[in-house]
């Protein structure tokens, strides 16, 4: 099994961002789901995706639905939010490998690293 995992941090806070929906999709048309879920409490994914729906040669989008996250704050912050997504594209050369996507979010920015074994 692949493994993907990512730790979502409010940047503006420092809080962990627990809640947020999450969907890994192949990039291409017709952009096929393999994982749908949300972020824990404690801001972490941690979901397995079948070795055998990892094609190697294409591209995923794992997506942040971070528009709602933000809406829920209360904050004068979110009347200027207007990034609703982060979608963060990237390969899987190994079908049994560990995909790591922490990100740092703020309301109109965010950071992210990849690892990725």
């Amino acid at each position: 099994m692949a493994l993907i995992t990512s730790h979502t941090l409010n940047g503006t806070d420092g809080t962990h961002a627990g809640g947020i929906a999450v969907r890994l999709v192949t990039s291409n048309a017709p952009h096929t789901p393999l994982i749908e879920t949300h972020i824990n409490k404690g801001g972490r994914l941690s979901q397995e995706v079948d070795p055998t729906k990892i094609n190697p040669d294409i591209s995923y989008d794992l997506i942040f639905e971070t528009g709602p996250y933000w809406a829920a704050r209360t904050s004068p912050i979110k009347t200027s939010q207007i990034n609703d997504e982060i979608v963060i594209r990237f390969r899987m050369p190994n079908p049994e490998g560990h995909y790591h996507m922490p990100i740092i979010l703020n309301p109109n920015s965010y950071s992210i690293w990849i690892s990725g074994e």
